[in-house]
């Protein structure tokens, strides 16, 4: 994937147009900056967070200043912030220079990871469908300058935060994709793809495969559409001797959700629902960096992929469909899709008796009321796998809140005719859909990620940009790496 390029340079560029430097609250102003205190303050500048401006430097070049408040408070996670700030304000250069890797506490290459990480992320757009590119931005390099000592350590962050990052604009673009775009087909067929580029193996099975298989979820959800559906197994073996731990890691693909006959109201959440298949864009992604990024686990990933259409043909309410395990399902709403094709899905992740299995999915609108764009919710089985995951969040930055997995509320999706209902009621709507799925994890440690909040974002903030936000992508990578049996 072509990107912004970042490198390590002993010192500043000719070529820099744009000089980034960071700016405290207090104390001297860097060399850089040809005004006071004073001055700065009178043009309402303080050096306050988040405070950006662009002032003519020294030599021609324009200096990108960014507030960062108490210098003391710099780590890898306000750094990538930072820097994602500080590309924004250099948007229309080609080239910056800045020394910020060199800044704040922590491992340098963990801070030069972060670092690359704001740069790339905040500067990246899906404008393939653009015939006018004017707002993509027109910065292409960035120099991180730093003395010869630290070069070694920010040479590795870049590294990792080149792949990283890439993996997240990967899972950004395929959530952005309009429907025509990106049919299931078209995903396994980039899986494949992917695969084979990544040192993966790839299996896909199409719909005649998943009907003989007992896949019921995937073949009810799939019956309104005229595309077929597709699920893809990806495995990352990790070599080595000895035991290694085993990770699976299960996304939702619905690549365009109506609702079914349960039709969605034609309003702007409807219009995301391009991005619906946002957990299995995730997945992907992460499977496709792990050879780069040397995982020691062991890893399994599951794309369950297919349209929510409504047709002559398509689920209606009252139908009872069976799943992989055997259990069966009345359905009561077609809009409750999402959950359908993962039991599928962790059905053949428990078959494989891992150490823990993840899934993540944009689930439920009961998720985003209870904890907004900027969180998601992890519930789960057993607490040493949620832990992970939110041992993950913190690193990454990507939010997570544990909600409980309420037991007491299992009656709510009882059905008199079938083994349970596909959902639950007004009430405890992000629970009721977890403890459904949790009939399908035979009892293996399993953990369940509803991102719908923070999928999508309704304007560029930090280092998130408008549309797709490739959510999760982070913080599998970073809990794969870092897996370990609960």
């Amino acid at each position: 994937m072509v990107g912004l390029q970042v490198t390590v340079e002993r010192r500043a560029p000719r070529a820099a147009g744009a000089v980034g430097v960071i700016v405290p609250a207090r104390g001297a102003v860097p060399r850089e900056i040809p005004l006071s205190r004073a001055q700065l303050a009178a043009m309402g500048f303080e050096g306050k967070s988040g405070q950006v401006a662009s002032i003519p430097g020294r030599g021609g070049a324009i200096v990108v200043a960014v507030g960062v408040g108490d210098p003391r408070a710099l780590d890898a996670a306000a750094l990538r912030t930072v820097a994602a700030q500080m590309a924004r304000a250099a948007a229309s250069h080609a080239h910056l220079a800045t020394d910020l890797a060199t800044h704040g506490r922590g491992d340098r290459a963990a801070i030069a990871q972060a670092v690359v990480e704001g740069l790339r992320l905040a500067t990246h757009r899906y404008d393939a469908l653009k015939g006018d590119k004017g707002a993509t931005p027109a910065l292409a390099h960035v120099s991180l300058v730093a003395p010869a000592a630290a070069q070694a350590a920010l040479r590795r962050g870049v590294a990792r935060g080149t792949t990283i990052a890439d993996a997240v604009c990967l899972a950004r673009d395929l959530a952005n994709m309009p429907p025509a775009y990106l049919t299931a087909r078209m995903l396994a067929d980039r899986a494949v793809a992917l695969a084979g580029a990544t040192g993966l193996r790839a299996e896909v099975f199409n719909k005649d495969q998943l009907l003989a298989m007992g896949c019921g979820g995937m073949i009810g959800v799939n019956q309104g559409s005229v595309e077929p559906p597709r699920m893809v197994r990806l495995t990352y073996a990790a070599g080595g001797r000895g035991k290694r731990p085993h990770l699976v890691l299960v996304g939702k693909g619905v690549m365009y959700d109506s609702g079914g006959i349960s039709l969605k109201p034609s309003d702007p959440s409807h219009a995301m629902m391009k991005a619906d298949m946002s957990g299995a864009a995730a997945v992907l992604a992460t499977m496709a960096s792990l050879r780069a990024l040397g995982c020691r686990a062991d890893v399994t990933g599951y794309l369950m992929c297919t349209d929510n259409l409504p047709s002559g043909s398509a689920l209606k309410m009252g139908d009872v469909i069976t799943i992989r395990n055997g259990k069966t399902v009345e359905i009561h709403n077609t809009d409750a899709e999402g959950r359908l094709i993962l039991a599928d899905g962790l059905s053949l992740a428990a078959e494989q008796e891992p150490d823990a299995i993840v899934d993540i999915a944009t689930l439920t609108g009961a998720c985003a009321r209870a904890l907004g764009p900027h969180m998601a919710g992890v519930m789960g089985n057993q607490q040493g796998i949620v832990d992970q995951l939110l041992a993950a969040a913190g690193r990454t930055q990507e939010k997570l809140w544990q909600l409980p997995l309420e037991r007491e509320y299992r009656k709510m999706i009882d059905s008199y005719i079938a083994d349970m209902k596909n959902v639950g009621g007004a009430d405890a709507g992000a629970i009721t859909a977890a403890l459904f799925l949790d009939e399908f994890t035979d009892g293996r440690p399993w953990a369940h990620l509803d991102i719908a909040g923070p999928m999508w974002a309704d304007a560029d903030g930090g280092w998130l940009q408008r549309g797709a936000t490739g959510y999760g992508t982070r913080l599998l990578i970073d809990l794969a790496e870092h897996f370990t049996a609960p």
